[in-house]
């Protein structure tokens, strides 16, 4: 499901209160570190993400912001990664999860977005969709199973591709 969240309501205020509080420092990815964040992705998550931070990485600044703890990657998130004006994809290492450091990528990565001349952002097949209604009030945007994600190519497993 796509989501919508307007990037002129006061959620984003409650927001911002929430993230002033998280130990992690919020940053935009320098071009010289993008070989790290990639392989940190492809550790965590996945090469399609590797892909999106690649795309993100790509304009002038960077759309991928990095979240640290004492000089070690624990987070990440993109926008304008698999088209304009959407966010994500976004992750936080697991060790690191529960501690509002999404929360506070989220926030930034919006904030951003909105200094670009945004005025909302798509969250584009969207994860956990109770916690960005909750944090933004997201709103779903009505589809019939139609996004830009319809038909992906997706990797095979080996035995099937050799079949």
């Amino acid at each position: 499901m796509d989501l919508l969240v307007n990037l002129y309501s006061r959620k984003l205020d409650e927001l911002r209160q929430r993230a002033e509080g998280v130990e992690a420092t919020i940053r935009t990815a320098l071009p010289p570190e993008q070989h790290i964040i990639k392989d940190w992705v492809r550790e965590h998550f996945s090469e399609y993400w590797v892909s999106e931070v690649s795309a993100a990485m790509a304009h002038q600044p960077p759309g991928c912001l990095v979240a640290t703890i004492d000089g070690t990657l624990v987070g990440f998130a993109c926008w304008d990664a698999t088209a304009r004006g959407f966010f994500g994809p976004t992750g936080v290492s697991e060790d690191q999860r529960g501690k509002g450091i999404g929360l506070a990528l989220f926030y930034h990565a919006l904030t951003a977005m909105k200094a670009h001349g945004y005025a909302y952002a798509v969250i584009g097949s969207a994860g956990p969709v109770d916690f960005y209604v909750k944090a933004a009030g997201a709103m779903p945007i009505p589809s019939d199973k139609e996004d830009i994600y319809q038909g992906l190519l997706r990797l095979k497993p080996k035995a099937e591709a050799g079949a």
